[in-house]
């Protein structure tokens, strides 16, 4: 079941980027609070709300915050989107209706590059890199299922939106909260590449991704669906490595499992970037294409860009960084 709790709101900050911080009182306790004002509205002290209270409650490593399901003061009388009809989260008590991108005629092959990625951190490195090579090109995000938060929730995609080094952002299938919305991935690439003009698409899921240290139980496998879609609608299509050369954990070290086993299970022939001086060890039966480019860590350092994964720097696992820089670079010379 749901862990829900009633609490009232003591104190409230104003939203950034549709995401609005509280704080709440719920039996007695304050705590700390969040609210996705697109989905559930916005509010002030005083305000009656419902909260889940259940990553906190089970130490999961979710921010340290409840989560308004509700708002019972004052937000009860919602209106979806003008014109919506597809459903996101349906079937669930946070169904709600969106105005979905997809278009009925269907052009193939796209022939614009794709990226696809595995972890969020990952999206700011390769944009960057895409950025400096190609500042002109017009890049799409499109945010994947494997993530748990809401697209808003993103403050990279903001900035990157901010500067210039993103076009738009789309989320798709169960995401949600994007700037516009998708049924699926397929159809967000399309969209975009097709009707919205951009030059490369990258992919991959937003922040919050589960883990599970098995095989498939993590949401990195949703690079597969991915890059399968990707291929079909005949995008050129890198799949991001994640490499680590701080990482404790020895399935993460040189290139991580979760890369391994995507490419290991993709039905099509695809790309992958490697760092220059890099040479992490591959499958003997290796049949991608693996290009190696030379990578500027220093730059990216200096770009004010988030260079940290997992609580490391750059200089502490400086391999999570070049791989993602050398995946930009590849997309960049793609699009030429």
């Amino acid at each position: 079941m749901l862990t829900l709790r009633r609490g009232v709101v003591v104190s409230v900050e104003a939203s950034v980027g549709g995401w609005q911080r509280l704080t709440v009182s719920v039996d007695g306790e304050e705590r700390a609070a969040a609210a996705d004002v697109g989905l559930v509205g916005a509010s002030e002290v005083g305000d009656e709300v419902v909260v889940n209270t259940a990553a906190v409650e089970l130490g999961l490593g979710s921010g340290g915050f409840d989560l308004v399901h509700v708002n019972l003061s004052r937000g009860l009388d919602g209106a979806g989107a003008e014109g919506a009809h597809v459903m996101k989260l349906n079937y669930t008590s946070l169904q709600h209706a969106v105005n979905a991108v997809e278009g009925a005629q269907l052009a193939l092959p796209l022939a614009r590059p794709a990226g696809v990625f595995g972890l969020h951190g990952q999206l700011a490195p390769v944009v960057w890199a895409l950025g400096q090579a190609q500042p002109e090109a017009r890049v799409g995000y499109v945010q994947t299922a494997g993530g748990a938060w809401p697209g808003a929730m993103s403050r990279v995609v903001g900035e990157l939106r901010e500067r210039g080094l993103l076009a738009a952002h789309v989320t798709a299938g169960p995401a949600y909260g994007g700037e516009r919305e998708a049924i699926t991935t397929a159809g967000a690439i399309h969209h975009g590449v097709h009707d919205d003009g951009w030059d490369v698409a990258v992919c991959g899921p937003g922040p919050g991704i589960l883990g599970s240290a098995s095989a498939l139980g993590h949401g990195g496998m949703a690079a597969l669906d991915t890059a399968h879609a990707a291929i079909a609608l005949g995008c050129p299509t890198v799949v991001v490595a994640r490499m680590s050369s701080g990482d404790p954990r020895e399935r993460h070290r040189g290139i991580s499992h979760h890369t391994l086993t995507v490419l290991g299970l993709l039905l099509s022939r695809a790309i992958v970037a490697l760092p220059r001086d890099s040479d992490p060890e591959l499958p003997d039966d290796y049949r991608h294409d693996v290009r190696r480019v030379a990578v500027d860590l220093d730059g990216y350092e200096a770009s004010g860009l988030p260079a940290k994964t997992m609580g490391r720097t750059l200089r502490e696992d400086p391999d999570f960084f070049a791989a993602a820089l050398a995946a930009g670079s590849v997309l960049a010379e793609l699009a030429r």
